[in-house]
């Protein structure tokens, strides 16, 4: 019997014919593409959180649409849903690829000549592309050897080449807001500089391309696809740009993106890992995307997923890292989201509970609103960092996932560091009390290193507003140190919502327990009362006792209760039930 050949997987790869031709595992999304081709509106504008495979759609698009590709069509196509079910504009056009990545933002003329130079490289590099096209190699050299200030004007060579060959043309634009993102992390504050705005409004360069898009969509442009990561730059490019359709937030593209569940066990049985080997919940690392309230399936990160499954093909179970790294947002670009004292209060909200009340996505919306609550809360959502949720019938937006509270946390370290100069690590300290913790069932070091370390030497001014869910962001923060546990904050028991739900990473399988932790905090005015002490501590013995009675604990032997009630500075009452 022969064994079977098990496929590759495309982890790192936005190029769609080298994963056909070279037999990687691929879930077919072509489905999606009749959707698009069937929408009344020509100019399409579509946004999804960084790495969530945009670049290889696209890519897919390409060879889809695009007239050159006609010969190798069944190759790509023939087993995918699009294969067998064509629409009627198959390799029907000139397909022009522009990808706005890597433009040099750091002054406007420095701008403006990469942006001539990213124009002339791209339509150079289409020519080269389609060798068969009327006098490719001709424009070819002209382009070669033209000034870098030809931009814009390249455009017209593929335009008239597209008329030459009798087909219309279809424009796809990956990562259009990259340079923007790139100035708004240079600005000052949340509401930008007048550099930005003179990046994108009238008379700017940018302004002038999509002005020219629109023009020739009259003529010889018969569609465009446009995606990137956020919509800010749309509302501030509408007055030249005002033909476009976002369908970014339509229910019937929830899946056009990411993996269901459905698609994650498919490539584990082309990439040939056996399930035994998945020593961890992969939903609640990976999983947890929602773009539509009706989307139906949420959706699993699908680089976080294809960078884990490629580990255990290497490692089998043996593996040991499971977030990629390659994926944490600069946080600098994150720092200026919540330099507003607002958005800050927000984003602690948003970390203590998992989420925040309140679920309407603002579809276009400018740099300079973001002070706004709704349409600051919908740049979050743009990013990946909340997605759609719901909590006893309300909507919310929440986490999707463990990996991004991994995000969370680091910035709220460097957050919390930079504003509390006192506080030292103490590494050592701290690696010696979480392994107490884990292996020996020993919490007290732990929360003791907490209150030395953190509590002690806040101000007065800090312990004017804090309480118990700036404990919480604490204990995650030095949590997350040694990778044992997998700390969840708010975790639904069926008899409510534990504080903190300790449950074992995968790396660390053998662990002897879990925990279930309640904290309490007793402000520095009542440290010296008794009767709130006690009152405090009753209240959390009574919430232990219901989550260790409840359906999703009451047979474990394995999980430990405990209570730690942080009273003003100079203590904490630790309890265990």
């Amino acid at each position: 019997m022969e064994t079977r050949k098990y496929k590759k997987l495309p982890y790192g790869s936005a190029n769609f014919e080298t994963i056909r031709k070279e037999g990687y595992a691929y879930v077919d999304k072509t489905r999606f593409i009749e959707l698009i081709e069937n929408e009344p509106n020509r100019v399409l504008f579509f946004t999804r959180p960084r790495k969530f495979g945009k670049s290889l759609f696209l890519m897919m698009m390409t060879c889809y649409y695009d007239c050159c590709k006609a010969d190798i069509f069944d190759l790509l196509f023939g087993d995918l849903y699009i294969g067998k079910h064509p629409t009627p504009n198959k390799s029907n056009y000139i397909v022009f690829n522009l990808d706005f990545s890597g433009l040099n933002t750091n002054s406007e003329q420095e701008f403006k000549e990469s942006f001539n130079r990213k124009m002339k490289s791209s339509v150079l590099s289409f020519f080269r592309e389609h060798p068969t096209v009327p006098n490719a190699s001709e424009i070819a050299h002209k382009l070669l050897n033209s000034n870098g200030d030809i931009g814009l004007e390249a455009l017209d060579y593929v335009f008239q080449t597209a008329e030459n060959c009798g087909k219309k043309v279809y424009i796809i634009i990956d990562e259009y807001d990259h340079f923007a993102n790139d100035i708004i992390a240079q600005a000052d504050d949340l509401s930008g500089t007048e550099y930005y705005h003179k990046m994108v409004g009238a008379n700017s360069i940018v302004r002038d391309f999509y002005e020219m898009l629109k023009e020739y969509s009259k003529t010889i442009i018969d569609r465009i696809f446009i995606t990137g990561i956020t919509p800010i730059m749309l509302d501030d490019m509408t007055s030249g740009f005002n033909i476009s359709n976002n369908i970014s937030i339509k229910g019937k593209y929830n899946e056009i993106l990411g993996f269901t569940k459905e698609d994650v066990q498919f490539l584990m049985r082309e990439a040939g890992i056996d399930p035994a080997w998945i020593k961890l919940d992969m939903e609640t690392f990976y999983n947890g995307y929602l773009f539509h309230e009706k989307g139906g399936n949420t959706v699993y990160n699908p680089s976080m997923t294809l960078y884990f499954l490629n580990e255990v093909v290497d490692l089998k179970d043996e593996y040991e890292h499971i977030i990629d790294e390659n994926l944490k947002m600069d946080y600098g670009r994150i720092a200026r989201l919540f330099e507003d004292e607002q958005n800050r209060a927000q984003l602690l909200e948003i970390v203590t509970n998992g989420y925040i009340s309140g679920g309407e996505i603002v579809s276009k919306f400018s740099l300079d609103e973001l002070r706004e609550r709704q349409k600051f809360l919908s740049l979050l959502f743009y990013f990946g960092l909340v997605t759609i949720g719901k909590k006893d019938n309300r909507p919310i937006l929440r986490i999707p996932n463990y990996s991004i509270k991994n995000i969370y946390w680091e910035y709220i370290e460097k957050l919390t560091l930079a504003r509390n100069k006192k506080i030292y690590i103490n590494t050592s300290k701290l690696s010696e009390a979480l392994y107490l913790l884990a292996y020996e069932g020993k919490a007290k070091q732990f929360i003791e290193y907490i209150r030395r370390t953190f509590i002690c030497d806040l101000s007065n001014r800090d312990f004017m507003q804090f309480d118990e869910k700036y404990l919480k962001i604490i204990l995650f923060l030095n949590l997350k140190y040694a990778n044992y546990f997998v700390p969840l904050s708010e975790y639904e028991v069926g008899a409510g919502y534990c504080d903190i739900y300790l449950m074992r990473s995968a790396p660390h399988a053998d662990l002897p327990c879990e925990w279930v932790w309640e904290i309490k905090y007793i402000r520095q005015k009542d440290a010296d009362n008794p009767e709130v002490i006690e009152k405090k501590c009753e209240q959390a013995r009574k919430q232990l006792a219901k989550y260790r009675n409840s359906a999703f604990f009451r047979n474990r032997k394995d999980v430990r209760f405990l209570s730690a009630v942080f009273i003003g500075k100079k203590k904490v009452e630790i309890e265990e039930i």
